[in-house]
């Protein structure tokens, strides 16, 4: 995964010391009910498509332009559907990060999924009813974007 410069920059001053990003997820859903998914270079995991923040960024157009980066495909946002504070974790470097997460989602407006950089081995559409493995906190975003509860699922919030 490219590490933003902005990050880069950060690390020259704070080392491997915590730093608190925010990161933003997308659960794209199309006509077909299917999820869009990425297999990752770093993990070789599949994954949501997701990134980082930049500074003066807004999170839901950045998400979108993270999704075309990611899968050459162009989405719109439907909704916020969480906001979670990950658990701190560590680079295999020794860098050590904690993300505030923002999960949408999206819709496809249109492009067809494929590999469209470097950070992602294979992209495709999956049904739901055969997933690949994923992180539990993936398949609880998928499960809430598929609600019709219009309020963001969040800690200390019920469901």
């Amino acid at each position: 995964m490219t590490t933003p410069k902005f990050i880069l920059d950060l690390r020259a001053k704070v080392g491997h010391d915590l730093l608190w990003l925010t990161g933003i997820t997308g659960v794209v859903l199309d006509d077909a009910e299917r999820v869009l998914l990425v297999r990752r270079a770093d993990t070789g995991r599949w994954s949501l498509p997701a990134g980082i923040l930049e500074p003066g960024e807004q999170p839901a157009p950045a998400l979108l332009r993270e999704i075309h980066e990611e899968t050459a495909v162009e989405a719109e946002i439907v909704r916020l559907i969480s906001i979670d504070t990950l658990p701190p974790g560590a680079y295999p470097n020794g860098d050590q990060v904690q993300f505030l997460d923002l999960c949408f989602h999206c819709r496809l407006t249109r492009g067809e999924a494929r590999v469209n950089d470097d950070e992602s081995l294979e992209v495709a559409w999956f049904p739901l009813e055969d997933l690949p493995p994923l992180q539990d906190r993936e398949l609880k975003y998928i499960t809430t974007a598929r609600t019709p509860d219009p309020v963001p699922r969040y800690t200390g919030r019920p469901g």
